[in-house]
């Protein structure tokens, strides 16, 4: 009886964590909704307000003078790690790890790298390095453009005082709820493409002038960049939680089953030992 009362112990202790990973995926799902709605709305105007400064710098006159726009030799490389403030979430925070790892021992060994992160799960394994330059953790408590746009401007100074040559970011891209890409993707310097240049060949009148109207959008754009993929990674995490707790809720439903299929086999031959036991007993007495 003692390994049935383990037993109904394990299937209770199971239960209960089928119910918590079943409400956290309900509550994933939720915020998930909203996350998509703001990442889908704002994708289109970040990218066009980026490639409207690509394609403007391509075409300015000395536009290497602006700070944001120089290609310096990249002798010292930033790498901006996004991750989450929380876990449960799957490989979420471990694949933005690895690949931020993998970029200052292969891709960048050559260079001076140091690290930025955004998210507490990040921060927590990658000061181990010893690369870390800055944390900013409280993002994600109050996600909006302002808060970002600290963020932002900290990098442009630091790039603009040539304290780096290259600014990479490193996150999680949000296609579906089951599907996220790790993007490495350049932050500064903005480089135009021979592409671009041709398409912005056309015939625009500017009021003001091409490159005040550089100069004014250069920092806007970038910190919608940022904006966008910290939004792009915060709708990531609430996917990567949502599926992580559903293949969890079935897990448990799964070994609960299992549990209760053994529970009924085990009291099912303990009555069948009683049975026996008190028929031997009986015969014992005829006899």
């Amino acid at each position: 009886m003692a390994n049935l009362k383990e037993i109904r112990n394990r299937i209770a202790s199971v239960s209960s964590t089928m119910q918590i990973t079943s409400a956290m995926k309900m509550v994933s799902a939720a915020k998930l909704k909203k996350a998509q709605d703001a990442i889908t709305a704002m994708r289109p105007y970040a990218n066009t307000l980026t490639e409207l400064i690509q394609n403007l710098s391509s075409t300015l006159e000395g536009h290497s003078q602006n700070p944001f726009t120089q290609v310096r030799d990249k002798q010292r490389v930033l790498i901006v790690a996004i991750t989450s403030n929380r876990g449960l979430c799957g490989a979420f925070n471990a694949n933005i790890i690895k690949k931020t790892r993998q970029l200052f021992t292969e891709d960048f060994a050559q260079q001076e790298v140091s690290l930025i992160t955004v998210g507490k799960k990040g921060s927590e394994v990658l000061q181990k390095t010893g690369k870390i330059n800055a944390v900013h953790d409280a993002v994600f408590d109050k996600l909006t453009y302002e808060n970002v746009g600290k963020v932002a401007q900290q990098i442009m100074d630091q790039f603009s005082e040539a304290s780096f040559d290259e600014v990479v970011l490193v996150y999680n891209r949000f296609k579906n709820a089951a599907t996220q890409i790790v993007e490495v993707e350049p932050y500064l310097p903005i480089v135009a493409s021979s592409t671009e240049a041709e398409t912005a060949s056309a015939d625009y009148i500017f009021e003001p002038s091409k490159a005040e109207i550089v100069n004014d959008l250069l920092p806007k754009s970038l910190k919608m960049q940022l904006y966008k993929a910290i939004r792009d990674s915060f709708a990531s995490e609430h996917g990567a939680r949502m599926t992580a707790m559903h293949k969890a809720t079935d897990n448990a439903t799964e070994l609960r089953d299992q549990l209760k299929l053994t529970y009924n086999k085990a009291r099912q031959a303990a009555i069948t030992n009683e049975i026996l036991e008190i028929v031997g007993g009986a015969e014992a007495l005829n006899s």
